[in-house]
């Protein structure tokens, strides 16, 4: 394997983005007042660059290699190409009119922005654990700056900090495990490790190398903010501006499950029987403890933040239901995480763009300030709402409920005690997260507005807005549409 073998066609979409991020950062110094807020639309010119590259290659149909095996370009890292470039797009719409009426930091903003992305686009792309841990890498670093842009806030200060050190713990840890996984392997290839392991043989799993693969399965379990990792979620989302918020809760999240998808799919496969009873595990307790907690919350922000620690708990359900050798289950399981992962991007981005429209005239971020307006803008209202009962997943007319469905499907397919307990935890948890979005919904619909000024989002945030909810729908209605890209793109080989 040659490392320094570099296809340029596949790494176009890399290489506009990195070129468009150092654009930003040049352009802003000669730029001065009101003029700033132009780096946007020169960010959003580079992401669908990116983007149209992505589709070339796409058009082009080969599999694309560079740096030996350590990039590749499948479906499987196109579809995610394309997700994390659209998520790039709405958060620049999300981003426009805020930090263009706090006006600072805007050139270091969509510099950090566009540099994670770049990370992002690596992700998917990565066949080797060092690839993987760098990309990881390069979508948390800049997340942590971002993360303290509100440098008068002592709420950004405290968020940001806890961010950066739960972080810094989590890469000692996840580096440690992937160390070991080197030394028992002798490989970071992932299909090289899947094949070394598989080799040692049921009988010869020492002790220390499930340990490394349990440290690196909690290294990925801060990225995705699940129980018992996800303590810097609450604050750090509260602090930080809030389409960084929007960011951290989805692109950053998916970054986080698109790494642990290829490790635990792929490197640590043959062993399953070890691992996917504690994601299990895991899975109950994230996805009930965000729940439960979100339960009690006034904060509209921190409200999302616990149910975006629920919904990552929905996510590691396929993950549990892994079984060693059954490419079947396997690739089902698979197609579920990506498929739940693109239902929950279109989900939460599209309540996020509402709370920014919402906190640009009501800067409280609560959830009494949401009271009235299906009176004073029903508009917003509806739109909210439906990406409130959407993230229940409760009514079968929106992209939520097919995304629980799907998420179950491995369980339909060959039923085990686990997968029923698993099944009954996502119903009873389900169930738990309608009621706090209910209250929210009620709370817009029926009490009586304290504040009847009509919300008015600007014409960035309405088309964002409007694009969402159109997407949530539409996938209602014709839900095999969307599955299908997720089962075209998998790296679970065939039986």
């Amino acid at each position: 394997m040659d490392v320094t073998t570099v296809d340029f066609f596949a790494l176009m979409p890399e290489l506009v983005l990195v070129s468009t991020a150092l654009l930003v950062l040049l352009v802003e110094l000669f730029l001065s007042g009101r003029r700033k807020q132009l780096v946007n639309p020169l960010s959003i010119g580079g992401v669908v660059g990116s983007l149209a590259w992505v589709i070339a290659l796409a058009v082009d149909g080969s599999q694309r290699r560079a740096f030996g095996n350590m990039f590749v370009v499948d479906n499987y890292a196109l579809l995610f190409k394309a997700f994390f470039l659209l998520t790039a797009l709405f958060v620049l719409f999300l981003s426009y009119r805020y930090f263009a009426e706090i006006r600072t930091y805007q050139g270091e903003y969509y510099f950090l922005l566009l540099s994670a992305f770049v990370g992002m686009l690596l992700m998917p792309s990565a066949r080797d654990l060092v690839m993987i841990f760098i990309a990881l890498e390069l979508v948390s670093v800049p997340g942590f700056v971002m993360a303290g842009l509100r440098k008068f806030d002592l709420r950004s200060n405290e968020g940001a900090l806890k961010f950066f050190l739960f972080g810094v713990l989590s890469v000692a840890v996840l580096l440690f495990g992937l160390s070991i996984v080197y030394g028992f392997t002798g490989t970071t290839d992932l299909v090289g490790v899947a094949e070394g392991l598989a080799a040692l043989g049921p009988d010869n799993r020492e002790p220390l190398l499930l340990a490394s693969m349990l440290f690196v399965i909690v290294g990925f379990g801060f990225k995705i903010s699940a129980v018992p990792f996800h303590f810097w979620a609450p604050d750090t989302y509260e602090g930080s501006p809030i389409p960084v918020t929007a960011f951290l809760s989805v692109a950053s999240k998916a970054a986080g499950f698109a790494g642990l998808l290829q490790v635990c799919f792929v490197a640590f496969e043959p062993l399953a029987d070890v691992w996917a009873p504690i994601l299990g595990g895991v899975a109950v307790l994230t996805m009930t403890l965000g729940n439960l907690t979100a339960l009690q919350q006034r904060n509209i922000v921190r409200l999302f933040a616990y149910s975006s620690v629920a919904q990552a708990g929905y996510m590691l359900v396929p993950f549990a239901l892994v079984q060693p050798g059954n490419a079947v289950v396997n690739g089902v399981a698979f197609s579920a995480v990506m498929l739940y992962l693109l239902a929950y991007a279109v989900m939460n981005i599209g309540a996020f763009a509402c709370i920014v429209a919402v906190a640009r005239q009501r800067p409280g971020r609560q959830i009494a300030d949401y009271a009235g307006m299906g009176t004073h803008s029903p508009g917003l209202a509806f739109g909210l709402t439906l990406f409130l009962l959407s993230l229940a997943g409760v009514l079968p007319i929106v992209i939520g409920f097919y995304a629980k469905l799907y998420i179950l499907r491995p369980v339909v397919i060959d039923p085990t005690f686990g997968g029923l307990v698993l099944a009954s935890a996502v119903v009873i948890n389900s169930l738990i997260g309608l009621y706090y979005y209910l209250i929210v919904a009620k709370t817009m619909w029926m009490d009586e507005a304290t504040v009847t000024d009509k919300v008015r989002p600007g014409l960035a945030l309405n088309t964002a807005i409007a694009v969402l909810a159109v997407a949530v729908l539409a996938v209602g209605v014709y839900p095999q549409a969307f599955a299908g890209f997720a089962e075209i793109s998998t790296l679970v080989a065939a039986p």
